[in-house]
């Protein structure tokens, strides 16, 4: 099983400030393999709790080094509930890469351990009959808590694991 590292959070840095200089990104240094994998974004200013700015990725298994490169872009770039990153905010950025694992049906809505498990919800809204879907990295539920409430539609949750490594890299990309 692939383990997310540092190097991963350094290579998404690479992608991003490669982008924003119009260079190639150096190559990377861990091994490739295929996994779900989701690359996030957090803004630390004035000394506050780290903010989010932008987390994409996906539930199907892909090449890790492409999906990392794919993915610090889109997430840095495109992510619709936030404008894009700017090149000036690199220096209070922090990056987080997940490598999602271990997938798991649950029984049933509090069937899951906060902090370990992740969620995945999918539903049918039962006003408009529209299905709507939701991830969760575990990291999210273990900083919200057991504050999922799920009342008033038919909720199918899935549970996955995943390995992660966060990092803040302050006005440079160069392993620490």
């Amino acid at each position: 099983m692939v383990v997310a590292t540092e190097e991963m959070v350094v290579y998404c840095f690479d992608t991003l400030v490669a982008y924003f200089t119009g260079e190639r990104p150096p190559p990377p240094a861990f091994e490739d393999g295929n996994h779900p994998l989701f690359v996030t974004w957090k803004k630390a200013a004035n000394g506050s709790e780290p903010r989010l700015r932008g987390c994409i990725g996906t539930l199907e298994s892909r090449q890790i080094v492409s999906g990392f490169r794919d993915y610090a872009l889109t997430s840095a770039l495109r992510d619709r509930r936030f404008p894009p990153i700017q090149s000036k905010e690199l220096p209070t950025l922090e990056c987080t890469v997940s490598i999602l694992t271990d997938y798991e049906i649950a029984e049933d809505y509090l069937d899951w351990e906060v902090g370990k498990h992740g969620l995945i919800i999918e539903f049918t809204a039962p006003d408009s009959n529209t299905k709507h879907s939701a991830t969760y990295l575990p990291e999210v539920a273990g900083h919200e808590g057991e504050n999922f409430l799920f009342h008033r539609c038919d909720v199918h949750l899935s549970f996955l694991q995943s390995s992660l490594v966060s990092r803040i890299i302050a006005g440079d990309n160069k392993k620490k």
